[in-house]
Parts: C-alpha cells; sequence; structure tokens
C-alpha cells in the first residue's frame, strides 16, 4: 500500500473520536486475522515510516504504534460492547508495542510501551500507555520464551479482573499444556484459599512479533483487589531462596527466620513504608508462630495460625508434588493486625507434575511417576525425596489433632478435586487447541511434543496421583504420645578428619557408637526403634536447631560451631538412613581453618519422656595435596 492510498484512506475518517470508540486495526498474518483496538484522537494522526513498511498511528501521549503495511486490511472506528458477555475461557489478542522499539532485554528496568488489549466481544478493549519489564528466574534465565511484568500507567481491569496497575504475563514454556499454573488457581479457588490468581489466556504480539500464548495474570502484591490486607498493619511474607539473604545479600527487606533458618522477604511493607511492621518486627512476628509449631504447642499454634489454610496450601504442595515446597520458594503468606497467619497466594507450580529437573535447562518432560512425594509418608520424619523440606512444613505432624484435621481435610475433598477442577480446565482447553496452540508450537518448536497428548497425560496423571494421594494420607502415622518431660543423658564425643582439597565430597564419615548413645539413654538394643529418632543440630548454648540440609538430619555450621546458612556455612553434616555413620563436607570458599567443634543431638521419647544424647564433632581438617 502505497503512502497516497493510505493517506486517502484516512481523509475520509478524521472525526474526532467519541467516548467509547476506538480505532481498530485489523491485519492478516500468519493465515489469522487479528483485531488490535486503541484509543487515539483522530485517524488524522495515522502516517507512514520513512521506507513506507509499516503504518504509524499516534494515540493519546504521542507514542507511536507500529503496524506492518503488508498485512493491514483495514482502519475503522469502533464501540466498545455495551454489554460484555464474560466468556474469560477465551484466547485474548494483545498487542505490546515499546516506545523505543526495542526488545524487552531487563528484569530490572521498566520500558515504557503502549497496552493494545482486544477484549473479543467478552470485555471491554483497553489501549494506554504502559511500562514493560521481564521477569521470574530460572524461567528468564534459561528460555527464550520470556516472561513479563507489566505496570500499567492507570490502575484498570484486564479482562474483567479487579482493578490494578500490575500485571503479570506468564511464558509457561516448559509446560506444554499451559495449563500447570491454571489447574492450581482453580483447585485453590475451589478450595477457598484467600487471593488466590486468576487465569485469562492471551496471544501476545510484542513489536509486532508473534510471542505465543501467554497466561496473564495478577501481580502478587497488598493491594484491596490482590492480597487485600491493611495498609498499617498488614504483612505479606514470602518464604523464598532467591529473595532471601543468601541469594539477595543487599536486598535490605529480608532474613533468616529465627527458628526455622528459612530464607525470607518482606513483600509488604517495605521498610521506607512502615509505620509498625519493620523487617525486624515481621521476623520476630514470624518467630513466635516458628516457636509455637517447633514445641508442637498446638494451642498456640492455632491462635496464630490459619490452619485450614496451612493444611489446604500443604495438600495442594503435595498432590501436585511441587518440590519448591523443599527450597523454599514462591512460599507466600500474609496476616493483617492481630490476626493470625494465613497461606497464600499460591504461585508458580511448572516444577510440579514429576518435572524431570535432569533436563530443566530444556523443561517439557513431566507426568512420569505419580508416585514420588515431597514430604513422604511420614511427613514428620520427612522421609520423602525431599528429605530437607523445612520442619516448620512438617513439626505439625507430631500433633494428634492436627493429623486428625489433615486427613479429615483430603477426605472431604478427594472425590471431587480432580473432576471439579479438572471440568474447569478443560474450557480452557476447548479454546486453546487448535490456532492458538498451533501458532504457539509453530513459534516455540517442541520436537515430540502435542498439546492434547501432554493434557491427556496430565489428566491421568492428576487421576492416578489422587488415588495415590489418598492411600498416602489415610497411612500417616499418628503421632506419639505427647513428651511432657525431657532428659539430658550425656554426651559422646567423635573425631573425624576432613580434606580440605575434598570439599563437599569427604569420603570419611562420622561415626558415632550406637551402644554408647542407647547406654546413656537406658535403652536395650531390642526395645529401641530406629523410626523414633530424630537428630538436630545444637546451638552452642545448648538449645535446638533445626534441620537445613540435603539429608533427612543435619545442618551447616558457621565458623563458631553455630548452625546455620549455606552461605555462612565453614561445614556440614548430612544423616541420610544410616543414623549412627553421618556425610560431612567443607565450603571451601569460607572454610581455611583447621579444626571446628560442633554438636548434634539425638533424641528419642520413651514414655513422654524425650531422652536427648549430645554429640560432639571434632572436626580436623588437612591440607594435604593441592597445587602449590
Amino acid at each position: 500500500m502505497k503512502k497516497s492510498l493510505l493517506l486517502a484512506l484516512l481523509v475520509a475518517s478524521t472525526a474526532t473520536l467519541y467516548a467509547q470508540q476506538r480505532v481498530h486495526v485489523h491485519t492478516t498474518s500468519q493465515r489469522e486475522h487479528w483485531d488490535f483496538p486503541l484509543t487515539a484522537d483522530s485517524l488524522a494522526y495515522a502516517d507512514v515510516d520513512a521506507d513506507q513498511s509499516h503504518l504509524l498511528l499516534h494515540v493519546n501521549g504521542g507514542a507511536q504504534v507500529p503496524f506492518l503495511l503488508s498485512e493491514v486490511d483495514s482502519i475503522r472506528f469502533a464501540e466498545d460492547p455495551l454489554e460484555e458477555t464474560k466468556d474469560h475461557y477465551k484466547v485474548f489478542q494483545l498487542y505490546i508495542t515499546t516506545d523505543d522499539g526495542r526488545d524487552v532485554t531487563s528484569k530490572e528496568d521498566y520500558k515504557s510501551c503502549q497496552i493494545l488489549l482486544n477484549g473479543g466481544g467478552s470485555f471491554s478493549n483497553y489501549s494506554a500507555s504502559a511500562s514493560i519489564r521481564g521477569r521470574g528466574n530460572s524461567s528468564w534465565l534459561w528460555y527464550d520464551k520470556k516472561p513479563y511484568r507489566i505496570k500499567l500507567d492507570e490502575k484498570h481491569k484486564l479482562l474483567g479482573l479487579d482493578k490494578a496497575k500490575h500485571w503479570v504475563l506468564l511464558a509457561n514454556y516448559r509446560d506444554v499444556t499451559d495449563l500447570m499454573n491454571t489447574f492450581v488457581f482453580e483447585m485453590g479457588q475451589w478450595l477457598g484459599l484467600p487471593f488466590t490468581n486468576h487465569t485469562r489466556y492471551v496471544e501476545l504480539f510484542l513489536n509486532g512479533d508473534y510471542k505465543g500464548v501467554y497466561q496473564l495474570t495478577e501481580q502478587i502484591q497488598q493491594n484491596k483487589n490482590r492480597v487485600d490486607i491493611s495498609d498499617d498493619r498488614g504483612i505479606l511474607l514470602s518464604l523464598d531462596v532467591d529473595d532471601g539473604p543468601g541469594e539477595s545479600p543487599n536486598a535490605g527487606d529480608n532474613f533468616y527466620s529465627k527458628v526455622y533458618r528459612m530464607p525470607a522477604a518482606v513483600k509488604y511493607p517495605k521498610d521506607e513504608f512502615a509505620t509498625v511492621n519493620t523487617v525486624d518486627s515481621v521476623k520476630a512476628e514470624f518467630a513466635k508462630l516458628e516457636q509455637a509449631i517447633k514445641a508442637k504447642d498446638y494451642a498456640q499454634v492455632q491462635q496464630l495460625l490459619d490452619i485450614p489454610s496451612f493444611i489446604k496450601y500443604l495438600q495442594i504442595q503435595e498432590f501436585i508434588y511441587n518440590v519448591e515446597l523443599s527450597a523454599p520458594r514462591s512460599i507466600y503468606m500474609h496476616k493483617d493486625g492481630d490476626g493470625p497467619w494465613v497461606m497464600g497466594p499460591l504461585w508458580d507450580f511448572d516444577a510440579g507434575y514429576d518435572f524431570d529437573w535432569g533436563d530443566m535447562y530444556h523443561g517439557h518432560y513431566f507426568f512420569a511417576n505419580y508416585r514420588e512425594t515431597v514430604m513422604g509418608s511420614n511427613p514428620l520424619k520427612r522421609n520423602g525425596n525431599y528429605n530437607y523440606v523445612p520442619q516448620f512444613f512438617t513439626d505439625l505432624f507430631g500433633c494428634k489433632e492436627f493429623v486428625q484435621a489433615y486427613k479429615e481435610q483430603w477426605a472431604s475433598v478427594k472425590d471431587s478435586i480432580v473432576t471439579r477442577n479438572w471440568a474447569e480446565v478443560e474450557k480452557y482447553v476447548k479454546n486453546l487447541k487448535g490456532a492458538p496452540m498451533a501458532r504457539e508450537l509453530a513459534r516455540w518448536p517442541l520436537r515430540g511434543y502435542s498439546f492434547s497428548t501432554e493434557v491427556e497425560k496430565m489428566h491421568q496423571w492428576l487421576l492416578n496421583r489422587c488415588d495415590f494421594m489418598t492411600q498416602l494420607i489415610e497411612n500417616i502415622p499418628e503421632p506419639e504420645a505427647p513428651v511432657v518431660d525431657e532428659e539430658v543423658c550425656g554426651t559422646v564425643t567423635t573425631d573425624c578428619t576432613m580434606q580440605w582439597y575434598d570439599g563437599y565430597h569427604q569420603s570419611n564419615q562420622v561415626s558415632v557408637s550406637k551402644a554408647e548413645v542407647l547406654r546413656l539413654m537406658g535403652i536395650s538394643e531390642k526395645d529401641f526403634q530406629e523410626s523414633k529418632v530424630s537428630i538436630v543440630p545444637l546451638m552452642n548454648d545448648g538449645t535446638e536447631g533445626s534441620n537445613g540440609t540435603n539429608g533427612v538430619f543435619g545442618g551447616w555450621f558457621n565458623e563458631d560451631g553455630e548452625p546455620g546458612s549455606y552461605a555462612e556455612g565453614h561445614v556440614y553434616i548430612e544423616v541420610f538412613d544410616d543414623l549412627w555413620n553421618w556425610n560431612c563436607g567443607l565450603y571451601q570458599q569460607n572454610c581455611y581453618d583447621e579444626g571446628h567443634t560442633v554438636r548434634m543431638q539425638y533424641q528419642y521419647p520413651v514414655g513422654g519422656v524425650l531422652k536427648k544424647v549430645n554429640v560432639e564433632v571434632r572436626f580436623t581438617i588437612e591440607w594435604g595435596g593441592g597445587w602449590w
């Protein structure tokens, strides 16, 4: 189309637009028709670029939105529909143009852009100025299809979702079904977990480049239309390795929790806006809950924690086999004023469904095994495939009331949790299959995968998983009689030599005399049951620390012999199946000492008394070998 012909087309349409009217640009691309609505004062603000390849529409605010001229079919005025059908299962069209015409390459810096969103008759169309940046961790680093975060200049509803500025576009690249987060969101809403996100699917064009199918959803944040907690006394907390002090030491909004040493970040409030809740006060407030859980003081826990939300949250994590619970990552909690801590919102489930982490840099391999567990058949002992789940999530399985409530909750939903929520998912599938997913897989080819096949695999995996979960939960053992007293029976001392150059992987182990431990406890070999043993790291003052390694028991110890984080660690102990021979190692970049003394403790309940034996481990570090 020549410039003269284009201008002749536009001359007849230079009238000022009425309030609800928009310019609609119809294009034909990849044999499909697209309709991009935008707000402009007049079609007189149209032009072509210097090489006459693109139509340029000057929208309100002066920015230019380009369209490939060879694909433009027509330009017209149209009014937004007076009535919305509110069919949110459709796949909508989203056109984003950065003001400088360049790609989005940063997670930190926003780029100004224009948003054009076609509501498809289901919702009002929307066009406005905004900003866009990248988001995510592994999904941003590893995959070519990038996720994005959008910040509108003004709060607005999008596709029927409540008004806000901040929105997320999930790429779901490793999830061929594009349904893994959607199923969890549907499940969370059905179970009544507060502030659970919603799903809208869009096909995204960025600067004219077709990017594929994206999941548009809410950004998790404090907001009356998001996590609705009060401005002055609300808390939104994230338990997350990436946002914690180990991976983000300069963030200023994070801490290691006092009791369980979990990485935590305060998402609301930020210190500069806090009036009551600062980072230190949030840490202290959270420690009250940790201490109650650690003590298995169920009456106190009930005052401090919304138990039903905690149970539902854990059951979703285990049902989906979401291994992020073990890190932890993307675990949100919120609290309002003097109210209890509540779990959620739910977030980030494309590492569940038996994702193959051996293929994590490419993704896509799921659903092989429905029998694996995160917390295990006995969560109190963390005997699942990820036995370094923080004990914050498992210690309550030592309370009979909690185990009973856990079993009752699953029994109440097990017959409907798949059928009801999959019925909702299938409504999205109906709209995704065919052209949208064909275009998605053409843009991001995945040899050997098809949308329909992976959707069926997912459905069957969920059905099998549900049956497995029912058996798993029914057979969680009742906890031992509550401990009413404790007795420190003595100390065992053991020596172990480590080679500095062997680092994490030492050939030597820490060996503890089983006979001596049982003698001190006054327990015969015949009466002893290994399944009842717990082993914990000890602080220097003799108080109990928290297990925090890949083993069932164990921990990292700093230069003073205090159990702490990996980042601060000098030496570690890991206890797996063998309770008397422990793996050990050292962090070379931190550890230049010739010796360390650390302490662990055996704990064994006998008739309401928790018998304890301290183990003092004296490490000698040798510097043999090397390159000098």
